[in-house]
């Protein structure tokens, strides 16, 4: 991995360090913490340069972005690596950066709070059940980045007085569609899956599905807003997605 210099860009980006990470590949990185600032500023950038370069491919994390590109469509040239090539085509398409980009509409996840750990959360918290679950709804969260596992969304925006420690033994397998909390963040499972994350509810949607054009539900940069539902919703709701 090559590190290249820092880069000031805007008073939007102030500071932008980049790296090679392969022959094909540039990192941008933003930072080194999850904040939904941070996390906002990468998701700009990405929608920016998805404009202005778009035939590179974007992969946001919480405090960087990765740039997939063809080296065959970067002709050489004297004195500068490809990657300082592509750096200053980035950094220039970047100049005029604004965070006022149009917000993503907000998308509704139906859950049952029926978790195995949702009485623990409560304990852990000082919190009732009801309030647990009235704080989990009541915010407005974003996709994060997709990591872990396809279409596994991590979430920003949870509240304060909900973050608790993830379990001691994590359980070998997480049935579809489990909300859980893990930390300071929330997360919904979008297979069966190992994992440790404190599980309080469940959503009827699928939210990955490889047999389809567009995969994933959700996607990095989104905004969305659980809606908690009774057992007769969810099994009407599950009933229909299966239909």
């Amino acid at each position: 991995m090559t590190r290249l210099a820092a880069r000031q860009i805007s008073a939007v980006l102030p500071a932008v360090q980049l790296e090679a990470m392969a022959e094909d590949a540039l990192l941008l990185r933003f930072g080194d913490t999850i904040d939904t600032f941070l996390n906002a500023r990468v998701h700009a950038a990405a929608a920016h340069l998805r404009q202005r370069l778009p035939t590179l491919e974007y992969v946001p994390a919480y405090a960087s972005l990765l740039l997939r590109f063809d080296p065959a469509q970067w002709p050489p040239l004297e004195g500068r690596s490809l990657h300082q090539q592509l750096g200053d085509a980035v950094i220039a398409a970047l100049a005029d950066l604004s965070m006022a980009a149009a917000e993503s509409a907000l998308i509704e996840i139906p859950v049952l709070y029926d978790g195995p750990d949702l009485s623990e959360v409560a304990t852990l918290t000082g919190f009732s059940i009801d309030d647990v679950i009235a704080r989990h709804v009541a915010t407005e969260y974003r996709v994060a980045m997709l990591g872990f596992a396809p279409g596994f969304p991590y979430l920003l925006g949870l509240d304060p007085g909900l973050a608790v420690p993830r379990r001691a033994d994590p359980r070998q397998r997480v049935p579809a569609g489990s909300v859980a909390i893990g930390g300071q963040q929330t997360g919904i499972y979008p297979a069966e899956l190992p994992g440790g994350w404190q599980l309080i509810g469940r959503t009827p949607l699928r939210l990955f599905d490889a047999a389809v054009d567009s995969p994933s539900l959700l996607a990095a940069g989104n905004r969305l807003q659980f809606r908690a539902i009774d057992l007769a919703t969810f099994q009407r709701l599950n009933e229909a997605r299966s239909a």
